[in-house]
């Protein structure tokens, strides 16, 4: 099935590229407001899953030690030093520490954090990396559960199977295919509609710990002037994450809920589809103004725009 046009790249008013995309958005009935492309075909959500990852080792016993260190296991954190700590914190809580936690080394996504830190003479380490509070609320949750720590990546370990079953109860489907993710953890696969139907029932749930902490801390869940931060400070009571490979899901306290995927894994065109999504579904916030489109820079002044395609457009009018 060729994959329709949703998001056009325009320099100087010429169209330079396009990016193929599916998207989904659900009613709070579970009624379909928007559906283009595949929307029923697996797709790894790769960090999007972190929410129903959260949920999942909360459910198996893991005692997070307050609000915070649910909000730092669903993130993709950008590596600043409040960040860091709740990682810590995390770890310790459960008489734990950075050696034991199983992700790649890596800098801090944020660029000047990055910077800081090499400039003092520091390098690149699992802590910094994006995943490690997911990383470390896996291993707590093995500590809660008497499990094995060595294991805790094997996708047969408790851990790892107590996470598919609550991603399945989620989504409402069964994971069709379980991958490596980049972090190293396993990596579950979900059709976009099946991805919706799970932050529909997260951002819906009153006793959800996990959408209670991200709306309480989105300055957690990516760090400050990320897309994913933004929308929820800017649009009450939405829970929202992103993932590599141009993923992103959302969905609001009343179950209206959202999920995009980009076929060549552009993250810059993944947001400007969210965004048509969430308005086709009611939402109306300054923060989808402001995110609605990209800026082509040219000597570092904007000569275009990322945009939505006029067939996106069109679908929502």
């Amino acid at each position: 099935m060729t994959l329709p046009v949703l998001v056009e790249v325009v320099r100087s008013g010429v169209v330079e590229s396009t990016h193929a995309a599916s998207v989904v958005a659900l009613r709070p009935d579970g009624s379909t407001a928007l559906a283009l492309g595949t929307v029923d075909v697996p797709v790894f959500p790769r960090s999007s899953n972190k929410p129903l990852q959260a949920v999942a080792l909360l459910d198996a016993g893991w005692q997070a030690p307050d609000s915070e260190t649910i909000a730092l296991a669903t993130a993709s954190h950008s590596g600043l030093p409040e960040h860091l700590e709740v990682v810590r914190h995390t770890l310790s809580a459960a008489g734990l520490s950075e050696d034991d936690l199983g992700c790649p080394a890596m800098l801090p996504l944020d660029v000047e954090a990055a910077h800081a830190l090499l400039r003092a003479g520091g390098e690149a380490t699992r802590l910094t990396m994006n995943c490690s509070g997911k990383h470390a609320a896996m291993l707590a949750a093995c500590v809660a559960g008497g499990w094995p720590l060595d294991a805790y990546l094997d996708p047969r370990s408790p851990v790892q199977q107590a996470i598919t079953r609550t991603i399945e109860q989620l989504a409402g489907e069964k994971v069709q295919h379980v991958a490596v993710d980049g972090c190293g953890a396993p990596q579950h696969a979900l059709t976009l509609t099946g991805l919706a139907r799970a932050f529909a029932r997260l951002a819906t749930d009153d006793d959800c710990r996990t959408a209670t902490a991200m709306r309480r801390h989105p300055h957690l869940v990516g760090g400050p002037g990320r897309e994913v931060t933004r929308l929820m400070q800017g649009i009450p009571g939405l829970v929202a994450k992103d993932g590599a490979e141009g993923v992103f899901a959302a969905a609001l306290p009343d179950g209206s809920t959202a999920a995009v995927k980009v076929a060549d894994g552009a993250t810059r065109a993944a947001v400007p589809v969210l965004v048509v999504a969430l308005r086709a579904l009611g939402v109306d916030a300054p923060v989808l103004d402001e995110l609605g489109t990209v800026p082509v820079l040219g000597g570092g002044l904007p000569v275009g725009e990322v945009r939505p395609s006029a067939l996106l457009r069109a679908a929502v009018t």
